[in-house]
């Protein structure tokens, strides 16, 4: 009988420098795959676990994901632009947009908002599967009832293989997302 494990939820860091931001997004994506998979693991580890400490046997446990929305502050830069024709101008606009994007601003001094926090994803919590579990025949088991049958976990080793592939796949893509923003960057400093 395998004891579960008690997953803790990964913090995230203070929010890194706009230039970074990418490798931020995609450094969360990376946490919250990998602890998807300990989760994964815990639940085929214990697929025969027929007795836990909490009585009766082992119930799935899912990750649920939650995206981390950019939050803006208001008084990050104050830009000077040159001024547009008369029939563009008009009042500044605040855009939530990154000071990448000048072009959108009208004349005069505009104060433009910057992202404050990357955005992302994380873990909101570990649920747990509350459906029933197989009743299996098995007379000789400790478990067993009155009848014979034992209560088996409610984990398939089918849905969890899948959802270790997809979560595989996911910490895949996040990594090459890392790998790509991590070159540009060295690219960005050769100029």
């Amino acid at each position: 009988m395998t004891t579960p494990i008690a997953p803790t939820l990964p913090q995230r860091p203070d929010a890194p420098r706009p230039m970074f931001s990418s490798l931020a997004i995609a450094s969360s994506g990376l946490s919250a795959q990998r602890f998807r998979m300990d989760v994964i693991a815990e639940n085929l580890a214990n697929v025969e676990t027929t007795r836990t400490p909490q009585g009766g046997p082992y119930h799935r446990r899912i990750v649920n994901l939650e995206a981390i929305e950019p939050q803006a502050t208001a008084t990050v830069a104050t830009v000077a632009t040159p001024a547009l024709p008369s029939s563009t101008t008009g009042q500044g606009i605040a855009s939530t947009a990154p000071l990448m994007n000048l072009s959108n601003s009208l004349a005069g001094s505009t104060p433009i908002e910057m992202a404050d926090n990357t955005g992302g994803v994380r873990v909101a919590s570990v649920g747990e599967d509350s459906t029933d579990g197989p009743m299996v025949y098995d007379p000789g088991h400790p478990d067993a009832d009155k009848n014979g049958y034992v209560h088996m976990p409610n984990v398939r080793m089918t849905d969890e293989m899948m959802d270790l592939m997809n979560a595989r796949r996911l910490y895949e893509a996040n990594a090459t997302v890392f790998q790509v923003a991590r070159a540009m960057l060295h690219k960005a400093i050769d100029i």
